[in-house]
């Protein structure tokens, strides 16, 4: 059977870059991916592969196997970003303002390659569950409403992909644990008291409370958090006044939390509290605090992750298997951890050769769809693996 997935993915490497380009020219974003879940639909229809539609966009499709077996669970996101596209590909967005700057139309091209080899070679025990996942890129996210719908139900064990940009096409990373962090966000409106440029002892400067409040956000990690576990606190917005010559009467502040410990969450969301509060009550302003519990960390299951691995090295060759360091970036994929074993493999697809070297959410990000039949491949022998009694 991996010879077989072998044989598949280099023969559709075409058929997998056609579909990648497709989406990536019919871009939708999170909640929104009608025009992707029908394109999904019909590919199902057409490989004879019976599929759910557990949410209003993404599906859920089941390839059974010849023989009793283990249920597990394949997944990919299918939902795209805000971000106005600034490549030149013929196969650029379509939609204004809308692009594919994460990986998740080569992401879903690989899942449907490998719903057509499975539907095709069904010789394996148990069952599959493709998961085309809506909405990884806005919270909550379509994991939860996923799950909530049942679609782990009976499952033994999920696994997923991302391509990553800093990674080298050919090559692949993972390790067990903590591999990515959560996610949580906080918007904090302060209200002063505003008033004339020239007279601010008649006033409280919301400008100034927001900025002490910036600097002394950063003491949370540097002084309060233990320095082994890490942390990060990084303000991504302020928003102030109107022009020069008047002191502003209030200022918003919005900023994201990651860290990986269970622990350092809660006691982040409590200082993150604290410190505000602290900080307006110096001046006399007030505060109003919207913390975002977001998406928790990724921790990879040792015995799934183990498998990945495994299967990495035998498409790739073991050396250029990676151990990765956690990344802070945040991943829904998490949820499904937290309720079967789990694991999440990088997929190298950087190669400046065709352009494939800039960073994740930027304007002018692709990848080098050479990676697309190793992906698939690799997902395969991995699924194909966790089934075997």
């Amino acid at each position: 059977m991996p010879k077989r997935v072998a044989e598949s993915a280099r023969a559709w490497a075409s058929e997998l870059v056609e579909w990648r380009r497709h989406l990536h020219r019919n871009p939708e974003l999170s909640f929104a991916e009608f025009e992707t879940t029908k394109f999904l639909a019909a590919k199902l229809t057409q490989w004879g592969i019976p599929f759910e539609r557990p949410t209003p966009t993404g599906l859920v499709g089941l390839v059974e196997g010849t023989r009793p077996g283990p249920t597990i669970a394949v997944r990919a996101d299918i939902d795209a970003l805000p971000i106005q596209e600034e490549n030149t590909f013929e196969f650029c967005s379509q939609r204004p303002g809308v692009m594919h700057a994460c990986g998740h139309d080569g992401h879903t091209a690989i899942l449907l390659g490998l719903a057509r080899h499975l539907s095709q070679h069904r010789d394996f025990a148990g069952r599959v569950k493709l998961l085309f996942q809506p909405a990884e890129e806005k919270p909550p996210g379509g994991a939860q409403a996923f799950i909530k719908a049942g679609v782990l139900d009976g499952v033994s064990a999920c696994i997923g992909l991302h391509l990553m940009s800093h990674l080298p096409t050919g090559t692949a990373g993972i390790q067990e644990g903590p591999v990515m962090a959560n996610s949580d966000g906080f918007a904090a409106r302060i209200q002063g008291r505003g008033g004339h440029g020239a007279l601010p002892h008649q006033t409280i400067d919301a400008v100034m409370v927001a900025c002490s409040a910036v600097v002394n956000l950063q003491t949370i990690v540097a002084r309060k958090v233990d320095p082994t576990k890490a942390a990060v606190i990084s303000v991504g917005s302020i928003h102030a006044g109107s022009t020069f010559n008047v002191i502003a009467n209030a200022a918003e502040l919005k900023g994201t939390v990651r860290c990986f410990d269970p622990a350092v969450r809660q006691q982040l969301r409590r200082e993150i509290q604290r410190t505000l509060q602290s900080t307006c009550d110096l001046f006399g302003a007030s505060l109003d605090l919207d913390y975002t519990w977001g998406y928790p960390a990724c921790v990879n299951h040792p015995e799934i992750t183990a498998v990945f691995r495994e299967a990495a090295a035998e498409v790739l060759g073991a050396q250029q298997v990676q151990t990765v360091e956690p990344l802070m970036g945040g991943e829904d994929f998490a949820h499904y951890g937290e309720q079967v074993p789990a694991a999440f493999l990088f997929v190298g697809c950087r190669n400046p050769e065709v352009g494939a070297d800039w960073p994740h959410h930027h304007p002018r990000f692709t990848i080098d769809e050479a990676a697309l039949p190793l992906g698939m491949e690799i997902l395969g022998r991995a699924a194909l693996k966790l089934l075997q009694p």
